[in-house]
């Protein structure tokens, strides 16, 4: 069974409510295109307003599940995978739930009694999608869930870990703690920038856990955002990415390694800033 438990994430769990929309419907909720944000009260009215007017779908999601479920259904091993996040006492968690066993991944949610579970719109138009999430329960995890033994032995057992920088908005101190271990036991961290409000508003915290970083996932919006952050005055995706795995490590051996996508344009990753490849040459190497 040396894959049992071999990969594990950490995340907000939300129900995806997915549909093809209209541009008159974005600019009713002011909503971006290729964007990713959290809803304010002007957003709730939304959930019940996509399932009036489109035809949707609901699909068990949330950035990091969505990897895991993905990365499970690849390995075909049940229990590979595990994956912790909070979901509130109700159907939609139930369901959840339900799905989630029957994908082969071994799911320790935490569950509030107070807050329902979390959904995300997501909004598609013309190919391009725009994701606004209602954390609601999602935003309730609590480090002292990660800490129970039965849950803490999954992060004994994992090799591997991939959060979702939106994690950051709710349980830093549960990435930190997983991100040490990681490094402390020579295995590896990674994580996905997510957004571009993740960069701007959720910087100190970022900061804190890139040094444990040995993968770095995202896309061009996110990395030039990033760059301006930081101060670094280019745009260019390809510098941007090299500095990223440029930035200190905290310890362990892993180099970095930064993956940005462009859409339909080439991956760019970068190592250890030491070389550009294309995702392509990568593979190879």
């Amino acid at each position: 069974m040396a894959y049992e438990g071999i990969l594990l994430g950490m995340g907000n769990p939300l129900l995806d409510i997915s549909a093809v929309v209209d541009e008159d419907f974005l600019k009713k909720y002011d909503i971006k295109l290729n964007n990713a944000i959290l809803a304010e009260d002007k957003h709730l009215p939304m959930y019940e307003d996509m399932a009036n007017k489109f035809d949707v779908e609901y699909i068990a999601g949330g950035a990091t599940q969505n990897s895991i479920r993905v990365a499970q259904w690849m390995l075909q091993i049940p229990g590979a995978t595990s994956y912790m996040g909070c979901i509130g006492k109700d159907k939609f968690g139930e369901e959840m739930t339900k799905n989630s066993k029957l994908a082969g991944v071994n799911v320790h949610y935490y569950e509030d009694e107070t807050a329902p579970t979390g959904t995300c719109a997501v909004c598609v138009v013309g190919g391009e999608r725009s994701l606004v999430a209602n954390l609601s329960a999602a935003n309730c995890y609590k480090s002292e869930h990660l800490k129970r033994p039965e849950n803490w032995a999954l992060v004994e057992k994992a090799k591997y870990f991939y959060i979702a920088g939106f994690f950051l908005t709710v349980s830093p101190e549960s990435i930190q703690l997983v991100a040490e271990h990681a490094a402390a036991k020579n295995k590896v961290f990674m994580m996905n920038l997510s957004a571009p409000f993740i960069c701007e508003f959720f910087r100190d915290v970022q900061e804190k856990v890139l040094p444990y970083m040995d993968y770095v996932f995202g896309n061009e919006t996110e990395a030039r955002t990033f760059s301006k952050v930081h101060g670094w005055e280019t745009d260019n995706v390809e510098e941007i990415a090299l500095k990223i795995s440029q930035w200190p490590k905290a310890f362990g051996t892993h180099k970095r390694i930064t993956v940005i996508t462009q859409g339909a344009d080439p991956v760019v990753v970068a190592e250890d800033g030491k070389g550009m490849h294309s995702l392509v040459d990568f593979c190879r190497s």
